[in-house]
């Protein structure tokens, strides 16, 4: 299908099967809605949107103007990261009284580096059902396109401000076999992409995906140590909210190789091959022996 050319018809029974579906009253949804292609909506959300007393929402002006495409009007609750708690039991109260109520963020799955999840746990906690309609994740949707196998992967979400804590939160992460996914904002991501080279070494794989799913997106793999390149090539890369994704870690044996050889590396530039591997036993915990042969095969191949 060319872009010029209509959308499909959607016939009467797809339509009426979404309408039969069972939508108890009383009940939290959980509506998944577009992380940027307008058209990335499920039909059964959007029949979900039409039918409940409310929605509740991260911001009610992005909210009434994405309503607005889909010609929903309803009213709005303004549910964000402060007043989370404070909304969850209205929310309870109205779900008590037999009423539907939506849940929203501004793109994307409510409550995975959203707001949502205190207002699911107040709801759950009171005995009351909580139905997810699943739909667009900027996470796994990056992870789908990235090409990196590996069966398990560890969602992260946004790393801390501060860089001391951010590094740590990496350190931590540094063993762990999957891959591993954050979020970014533009103006960190060239921070970020340092951080992860002093923590991770050049040769780990990154995927950078850019305005997932909206006009200008870029999803691009390579080594760590050609992504600050690939970032400074086009000014533009600096904008756009950000998936990033890091290989899994290699397994255990070679995970220790990779830590000595990081280590070593560093210190040989100042130091010795017996004060290297000295210091590097230390730092690592791995045997002094074993570090000073590596120092030295190290220190003969430079």
């Amino acid at each position: 299908m060319t872009s010029s050319e209509s959308v499909p018809f959607i016939s009467t029974s797809i339509a009426d099967a979404v309408a039969r579906q069972n939508y108890p009253a009383g009940t939290l949804y959980v509506v998944a809605t577009p992380i940027g292609n307008i058209a990335d909506i499920s039909l059964r959300a959007l029949h979900l949107l039409g039918i409940v007393d409310a929605i509740a929402c991260e911001d009610t002006r992005n909210t009434s103007q994405l309503l607005s495409r889909y010609g929903v009007d309803k009213p709005l609750i303004a549910a964000h990261q402060h007043n989370e708690r404070e909304v969850a039991e209205k929310i309870l109260a109205r779900l008590q009284t037999g009423e539907r109520i939506a849940l929203v963020s501004d793109a994307g799955t409510p409550g995975v580096s959203d707001p949502g999840a205190k207002i699911v746990d107040v709801i759950k906690l009171a005995g009351l059902p909580v139905t997810p309609l699943p739909g667009a994740s900027a996470a796994i949707s990056a992870l789908s396109a990235s090409g990196l196998i590996q069966d398990r992967f560890y969602f992260v979400g946004f790393l801390p401000a501060k860089a001391g804590q951010r590094d740590s939160t990496l350190r931590d992460l540094l063993h762990i076999q999957a891959t591993l996914i954050f979020y970014e904002a533009p103006h960190r991501i060239g921070d970020m992409i340092q951080a992860l080279l002093d923590v991770f070494g050049d040769d780990r794989r990154i995927v950078l995906a850019r305005e997932v799913s909206k006009l200008f997106e870029e999803i691009h793999r390579c080594p760590l140590r050609e992504a600050p390149a690939w970032l400074a090539a086009d000014e533009h890369r600096e904008k756009g909210e950000y998936v990033v994704l890091i290989d899994a870690a290699p397994a255990a044996e070679d995970a220790t190789e990779q830590e000595s050889r990081r280590v070593l590396s560093i210190l040989l530039e100042e130091c010795s091959v017996k004060q290297a591997a000295s210091l590097a036993a230390q730092i690592t915990g791995f045997k002094k022996n074993a570090l000073y042969q590596l120092a030295l095969e190290m220190k003969n191949s430079a």
